[in-house]
């Protein structure tokens, strides 16, 4: 996963969209200036089995067409079933040393810190990129861990830790620059591109914001 893959990083299923067609948000948020894609369908009335498949590999499908690489969280039999790009894990998760040696030559592993230490293991490990959070309060994940702030992402950087970088977690178009200035390569986004009334513009706004902070 390169940097530029990760500036403006789109996380979703199917109860994230307040009852919208995921597909259709999705493509909205392509047609906005998505540069990956990470499907998380967790939470209550979360698809299973098939139906989980289905809307994976019609998702990745999408995502493919554009481009987009396609990450899935926590789940490496389905991602290695519908041949994702790679896979996101929390530090709860499958083990890193367990999930490369299941990966396909090539996979992408991204991997959620939330402190120095964990960045500089999960580096050691091997992970493609990290997802440094909760930046903010945020309500789409129940298992929130303290609220550390853009800080945590400039402890990272001044440890001479360069690998490339994502903050998530309550992530807005209105905060997105404190993160980016911090150091993160990106943003990480669920709610504030899946839950607005526009996912293209809300993705575009994002964009906007990279182009200031970044260029």
């Amino acid at each position: 996963m390169n940097r530029d893959g990760l500036r403006i990083y789109f996380v979703m299923g199917s109860v994230d969209c307040n009852g919208r067609d995921p597909r259709d948000v999705l493509k909205e948020a392509i047609s906005g200036g998505i540069t990956s894609f990470q499907f998380r369908e967790k939470g209550n009335g979360a698809k299973v089995g098939m139906e989980k498949r289905k809307l994976a590999s019609e998702l990745m499908e999408i995502c493919k067409r554009h481009n987009i690489a396609f990450i899935v969280n926590d789940n490496i039999d389905l991602a290695l079933e519908i041949r994702a790009d790679g896979v996101h894990i929390g530090q709860e998760d499958t083990p890193f040393s367990v999930v490369k040696d299941r990966l396909a030559p090539g996979m992408i592993i991204g991997v959620s810190c939330h402190t120095v230490e964990e960045a500089a293991a999960a580096i050691s490990s091997g992970a493609d990129y990290i997802g440094v959070g909760p930046m903010y309060f945020t309500s789409t994940k129940k298992d929130i861990r303290e609220v550390k702030g853009p800080e945590v992402i400039s402890e990272i950087r001044n440890a001479g830790l360069t690998v490339p970088l994502v903050g998530i977690g309550g992530v807005t178009v209105e905060n997105a620059a404190e993160v980016l200035a911090a150091g993160a390569d990106g943003v990480a986004v669920i709610s504030a591109i899946s839950k607005a009334e526009s996912a293209l513009e809300a993705a575009a706004g994002f964009g906007r914001i990279h182009n200031i902070v970044k260029n």
